[in-house]
């Protein structure tokens, strides 16, 4: 039984190492050394052209080897090959970092003290209680209720906006278009979480920006699509937002002469926040082969009609 591996060329080796370790009698290949292709009945994939699939008459799981599933074009994949989005601590415990990071430095005023510095200015900030502020989140998916879980550690108010109703502990939630406008209200920083779908692209944008607090800020980890620029500089520009954390960009990578770059409110990371881990996400495929081998339901499969 034969899986192959394209995606990430810096961690193939550790998933190499692992189904070596704990799958010997798996065939794992990792591209461009694939043997032959009608021998491969799983694909481990991140970009994968979508023509790449025909070449695979015996696929029959498709495994993202990242949460997000927008870079695979669903149109391409038969109907009968499930595709499996990744779910690992790996992911979920990089996500809570970074957002932990950048609700803190935004709570913190780590970003003015910065410029103070630049500027050579010894200027004490007032520093509210997290209690005082309200952080919400967009998407209330494993990634977004880890998150919620650890902000609520340092005390902040807590939201959370998703497209179905949730109910979660210590957290004010809201659901549906009707909702959106009423959660948007409360949130002194807003933190952008959801897949991107039809739905959601462009779904931060000027109509958004003005349902927020004067003065808040954004983080945004979902995608890059879903991002208007223009309308963001504009908001920044108008003060109706202060700041804008941004791990995601479109395109990816960011072009040099690009107005983020140069924003004194924006901040840009490469797409950092969360990367799936080989020593944690390997075993998760791993038990999700051998359920598909024992006859077994496949868990984390994409809804297509839901795109997540």
């Amino acid at each position: 039984m034969s899986i192959l591996y394209r995606s990430d060329a810096a961690r193939a080796a550790g998933w190499a190492n692992y189904f070596a370790q704990h799958a010997p009698d798996l065939d794992f290949r990792i591209w461009p050394d694939a043997g032959d292709l009608k021998e491969v009945e799983y694909l481990i994939a991140w970009q994968a052209p979508a023509g790449f699939l025909a070449e695979l008459p015996k696929l029959k799981v498709l495994f993202s080897s990242g949460a997000g599933i927008d870079h695979v074009d669903l149109s391409a994949v038969p109907a009968h090959i499930p595709l499996v989005r990744m779910v690992e601590p790996g992911i979920i415990n990089g996500m809570v970092e970074y957002v932990s990071l950048a609700v803190l430095a935004l709570h913190r005023d780590f970003f003015d003290y910065m410029a103070h510095k630049a500027n050579h200015v010894w200027d004490p900030l007032e520093v509210p209680p997290a209690s005082a502020r309200t952080v919400g989140v967009m998407g209330l998916g494993s990634l977004g209720c880890a998150v919620l879980e650890r902000l609520a550690a340092f005390g902040f108010k807590l939201r959370g906006w998703n497209r179905s109703p949730r109910t979660l502990e210590g957290v004010e939630t809201f659901a549906g278009a009707d909702q959106l406008q009423p959660f948007l209200a409360g949130c002194d920083v807003l933190i952008c979480l959801l897949p991107l779908t039809p739905a959601t692209k462009g779904i931060l944008n000027r109509e958004l920006f003005a349902a927020l607090p004067k003065g808040a800020a954004l983080v945004n980890v979902g995608r890059g699509p879903q991002l208007v620029d223009a309308d963001l500089i504009e908001a920044l520009d108008s003060g109706q937002l202060s700041r804008a954390i941004l791990d995601v960009t479109e395109p990816e990578p960011l072009p040099a002469d690009h107005p983020f770059w140069a924003h004194p409110r924006v901040f840009v990371t490469p797409h950092v926040a969360s990367m799936t881990q080989p020593e944690s996400a390997a075993p998760i495929l791993l038990e999700n082969i051998r359920r598909d081998q024992r006859g077994e339901a496949l868990r984390d499969v994409v809804d297509r009609g839901r795109g997540y």
